[in-house]
């Protein structure tokens, strides 16, 4: 099999996965078996900033150590392993002390970086608004600091990731005052920005749209899905993190009233804090929701244990309680047999968002789920003459039965509760 050849933004990189024996794990896996999970999820991740992954090694310990992580013995392996292949670059799947990673580069004499550094690269790649640019230079930083106290070939090492992005050299040479100075800066203008943000969201919210948040599993097919269901054209690719900036947009439910759809970044197992913390103001379109949609891809082997890990920051977020529907996508990936089961078996939403398969049910679930604007059923008797009430009747609401009486239009329809008060608001100020 031929190698294959790197480019100016990829580096050949191996990967070393860590397993506690006695650590905790979901039913039916061993810890054995979650520690291989991880180390396949840190390959996928490992690809998509850019780098070419070589191989793995594996290590089960009973704990870990505290200087380097996997033990003398099983870093002169590593050390050899990387050789062997070729490696300059090494990623743990798992978050370094500074000391740790210090040891580490010495132990194996290559470039180290861990989990969270791999990640943040991966945003700093994809983020496109100056919010989300912000946001991933405040995680950076906030990891940078306390990486400072060492000295010579390690701190140059500390590059920025597997394409040398983010902070870079010149910031890494600056001191721990210059850092959070910028930081404090950093800090101001994202606060701003999330001050925008709020008052835009309170001009929404003027007008009775209920915001409908997608969140699920990084490479859940949300973008996909968001943009089947808006007609948008937001960036899709399978890709880790290949959306970071919140994308809204107004979707017409079944009864014709209009709600926002909120495409927001995905969520992976062991998320740091820091970018957990950085992106809140991002992660606000989830708080303000008044419907959550819980987007998994039913196709992934591993989707019980992904959507685990989103209860827990949805937890973290505080909206647990949050109205929610569970919308398992990518099923245009099973077989019929496997398709019409699921299907049958329970209340979920089964969609394909790739071939628009079950948005429709999804809707009127969407519909049917909505506390914002409750829809109600009426008969309405609005004289002909009376064009402005007669459009907002057909435009605004669903139209079930109409007949025409006289110089009266009578009409059975279905209209959320603002059109209501509009319509009364109209007659009280006519007599």
């Amino acid at each position: 099999m031929k190698t294959p050849r790197t480019t100016d933004f990829q580096e050949r990189a191996l990967l070393v996965g860590l397993g506690l024996k006695r650590a905790p794990h979901l039913p039916g896996h061993s810890s054995s078996e979650t520690a291989r999970e991880s180390l396949e999820e840190l390959a996928e991740l490992a690809r998509s900033a850019g780098a070419i992954v070589t191989g793995s090694v594996l290590q089960m310990r009973e704990a870990i150590d505290p200087a380097s992580v996997v033990g003398h013995g099983k870093l002169d392996e590593i050390r050899a392993e990387a050789e062997a292949r070729q490696a300059p670059l090494i990623i743990f799947d798992r978050e370094l002390t500074p000391v740790q990673q210090r040891n580490l580069e010495r132990g194996v004499d290559r470039r180290v970086i861990d989990r969270t550094q791999l990640i943040l690269d991966i945003f700093a790649r994809h983020a496109r608004s100056r919010e989300g640019q912000l946001q991933v230079e405040l995680a950076q930083l906030n990891y940078l600091l306390p990486r400072l106290a060492g000295a010579g070939p390690e701190l140059s090492r500390l590059g920025g990731g597997i394409g040398t992005r983010g902070p870079g050299e010149q910031k890494l040479e600056t001191d721990r005052r210059r850092i959070r100075q910028r930081v404090q800066r950093i800090g101001g203008a994202i606060e701003t920005l999330r001050r925008q943000r709020a008052l835009r969201r309170n001009a929404r919210q003027s007008v009775p749209l209920g915001t409908v948040a997608l969140v699920g599993y990084t490479n859940a097919g949300k973008s996909t899905l968001f943009n089947a269901l808006s007609r948008s054209e937001v960036l899709v690719s399978p890709k880790m993190f290949a959306t970071l900036d919140p994308t809204v947009r107004a979707v017409r439910l079944p009864s014709n009233r209009r709600v926002l759809f909120s495409d927001t970044v995905g969520f992976i197992r062991d998320l740091p804090k820091g970018l957990l913390a950085a992106f809140r103001a991002t992660l606000e379109e989830v708080e303000q929701a008044a419907l959550i949609l819980h987007v998994t891809d039913v196709s992934n082997a591993h989707h019980a244990e992904h959507d685990a890990e989103v209860e827990k920051v949805l937890a973290q977020l505080g909206v647990s309680d949050r109205p929610r529907l569970h919308v398992f996508n990518k099923i245009d990936r099973l077989d019929p047999e496997t398709r019409e089961a699921m299907s049958a078996s329970n209340g979920n939403v089964y969609v394909s968002g790739l071939e628009g398969t079950g948005l429709d049910q999804l809707l009127r679930r969407v519909d049917e789920t909505m506390a914002v604007d409750p829809v109600q059923r009426l008969r309405f008797s609005i004289p002909l003459a009376d064009g402005r009430k007669l459009a907002l009747v057909h435009g605004l609401g669903r139209v079930l039965h109409s007949e025409l009486r006289d110089s009266t239009m009578v009409i059975d329809a279905e209209v959320p509760e603002s059109l209501i008060r509009r319509l009364r608001l109209a007659a009280s100020d006519e007599t």
